[in-house]
């Protein structure tokens, strides 16, 4: 036996909260807009007309309602130009909205460090970094431009106070080829 349009539409109304957090009415209005929304394509589906989705205003509203800090989930980013959920914004995602990832954090007040990922995808980065010891090299690193400048600025004092002279560096000539 089939089911019922209200059953279907209850049954993704429950999904829904029991994903995210929904006010009495939010829920009331939520199950009315899914069955309205289902009872449209059944009727289309026995006329064979094709329908394409459109953003509704309530979805619109939703995206606008939530704000840059909550967009960024511990285990999913929202777009907030389209209410997508996925694991990190990339600048593929954003390239479809007509954005670059430092326009999209302008907007929406990003600083431009704040990784547009996952919290625990992020977390999980950070962890296999530090495993494979990238801090400490990065530090030594650092450390070691840093003595190499103070070496060559050291070196070209001592040289001139001296009076001692580098070698030239050595050159090749091309011959022009006669004609």
């Amino acid at each position: 036996m089939p089911k019922k349009l209200i059953e279907i539409a209850s049954e993704i109304v429950q999904t829904q909260v029991s994903l995210t957090s929904m006010t009495a009415t939010d829920i009331a209005s939520s199950l009315r807009q899914v069955f309205t929304t289902l009872l449209e394509l059944e009727k289309a589906e026995t006329a064979g007309i094709n329908i394409e989705r459109t953003q509704s205003a309530a979805e619109q509203v939703a995206v606008t309602k939530l704000s840059p800090a909550d967009s960024v989930q511990n285990d999913k980013v929202i777009c907030l130009e389209c209410g997508a959920e996925m694991r990190q914004l990339t600048s593929k995602h954003l390239v479809s909205h007509g954005m670059s990832s430092k326009e999209y954090r302008k907007k929406y007040g990003f600083s431009m460090r704040k990784p547009l990922s996952a919290k625990s995808l992020t977390k999980a980065r950070s962890k296999a970094a530090k495993k494979r010891g990238l801090p400490e090299k990065l530090k030594q690193a650092i450390e070691a431009r840093r003595q190499g400048k103070v070496d060559a600025s050291t070196k070209a004092v001592t040289k001139t106070e001296t009076g001692v002279a580098s070698k030239p560096k050595r050159t090749k000539l091309r011959k022009k080829k006669a004609i």
